[in-house]
């Protein structure tokens, strides 16, 4: 028999977090929203999945969205077009980059469970997951280039991996949305299940992890994660050269424009050298 805890919810504002046997399980919740995040949002992820990985318990983590339409649509822009920024936080920082190493080096596997649009920086958060299970009617894809923004770094280098140079390019220069059964197709996912499935889905597998060695797992995710982990060094720098983007003229009329719905008029900042 499993127990369910659950966090206070005092504790947090823009998440969930609940303990489900030898699962975490991480709802990232802002449905008015779409499940944007912010960087109280970006906090509260990083307090979460530290609390599963010191949870002696816990075996796999879920990471999911509340709703049924998205699991995750990346950073608010609109948040973004009101302050110029992702809003405050207790650190001071908007430590998104640092949120992505550790969906990384959690020595437990991840399983994103996708149960709407997994868009932006939300389509980030689930490559970076381990596993990805998807709900048919969740759609993926990138907007960054639409709306003044991109990764540069794990986004772009890893999604190259999972999925190849050309899809990864396709995903990156045309914003396109793809359905779950494509993504699966591409290998951006490793099932589709029905929605009214897709947590049970997702818990299904946390349990046959949950019977295998911690420690193998340990260091099978450490070794998958070596071919790779050159590319934290672009993250740090892509980050970088974000904080930086965001605030000029070509950012701000990305993020204007998704604000006020309309097309941005990017045309004028076209490089000519």
């Amino acid at each position: 028999m499993t127990t369910t805890t659950e966090t206070p919810t005092a504790a947090y504002e823009d998440i969930r977090y609940e303990v489900d046997g030898p699962t975490a399980v991480i709802t990232m919740n802002r449905p008015a929203r779409y499940n944007a995040f912010r960087g109280r949002t970006v906090e509260e992820l990083i307090t979460a999945f530290r609390a599963a990985w010191a949870d002696r318990t816990v075996q796999a983590v879920i990471l999911t969205g509340a709703g049924e339409k998205a699991f995750c649509t990346g950073g608010d822009v609109k948040q973004r077009a009101e302050t110029g920024d992702y809003g405050p936080t207790e650190s001071g920082m908007f430590e998104i980059g640092y949120l992505h190493k550790l969906i990384r080096d959690i020595p437990k596997p991840v399983i994103a469970a996708v149960n709407g649009l997994a868009i932006g920086g939300g389509h980030v958060l689930h490559v970076l997951c381990d596993l990805t299970i998807a709900s048919s009617s969740a759609r993926f894809g990138q907007s960054g280039p639409k709306v003044g923004s991109f990764d540069a770094g794990f986004g772009s280098a890893y999604l190259a991996r999972v999925v190849g140079e050309k899809r990864a390019r396709e995903i990156w220069y045309l914003c396109r949305q793809y359905d779950a059964a494509t993504a699966e197709r591409w290998g951006l996912v490793n099932a589709v299940v029905e929605p009214e499935r897709l947590l049970d889905e997702a818990k299904a597998w946390a349990a046959e992890i949950a019977e295998k060695s911690p420690t193998a797992l340990r260091f099978l995710k450490q070794s998958f994660n070596a071919d790779t982990d050159h590319q934290a060094g672009l993250s740090n720098m892509a980050m970088s050269a974000l904080d930086l983007f965001v605030a000029s003229p070509e950012g701000a009329e990305g993020a204007a424009a998704f604000a006020e719905k309309r097309q941005p008029e990017f045309n004028r900042y076209v490089q000519t050298h």
